[in-house]
């Protein structure tokens, strides 16, 4: 008898205590589900501007210079127009025959497949593999011959110290090993010795 009357003790708890278990867990749900986002629209007008105007996401661009200098070129986006490609947020990667590395970062440029010519425009940063770090505003490349010209002055940190510079031009005279950077144009150079 004892038993019986425990027995249904026992249920009528669960009876209370298992709804009310339910009801917490269901509340929980509610109370940490996340609010639905503001911006629930498809964005069409932009859907309609990518399609009226063809682009290349990601493009890679690549190739060797008379001097047997390996260019690389890539992009976030490229815009075919004709025989000139414009592009935004460009790199390239310039691999001279003696094995020295320019790095090349623009906020956008062209690229003249006709002329076979890159024009760099905006703030461009040139990084060697010999410890050379420029800015400068633009910059033009010659992708037959592997010339490049700043477009004007730049700032330049060397391994030998700092200087400024109206122009740079870097090339690969004939009969040379690699290639040659000539700073010109009212050169200033600040020597930091080493120690």
């Amino acid at each position: 008898m004892f038993r019986d009357e425990s027995y249904s003790q026992f249920v009528t708890l669960l009876k209370v205590t298992l709804p009310l278990a339910a009801l917490a867990l269901m509340s929980t749900v509610f109370l940490f589900a996340r609010a639905p986002s503001q911006d629930t629209t498809i964005p069409y007008a932009e859907i309609e501007e990518i399609a009226q105007e063809p682009r290349l996401s990601g493009p890679q661009l690549s190739g060797v210079a008379d001097d047997g200098s390996v260019i690389t070129f890539s992009a976030r986006t490229a815009r075919p127009q004709g025989d000139v490609i414009s592009v935004e947020a460009m790199i390239a990667n310039i691999e001279a025959a003696n094995g020295t590395t320019i790095d090349i970062r623009a906020g956008a440029g062209e690229i003249d497949t006709a002329g076979n010519t890159a024009r760099l425009s905006g703030l461009t940063h040139l990084e060697t593999s010999n410890g050379y770090e420029m800015e400068t505003m633009g910059l033009t490349a010659n992708l037959t011959t592997g010339r490049i010209i700043s477009d004007g002055a730049l700032e330049v940190q060397a391994p030998y110290g700092a200087l400024t510079a109206g122009q740079l031009v870097i090339e690969t005279p004939e009969n040379a090993t690699g290639q040659v950077m000539l700073f010109q144009n009212g050169v200033r150079l600040v020597y930091t010795p080493q120690q």
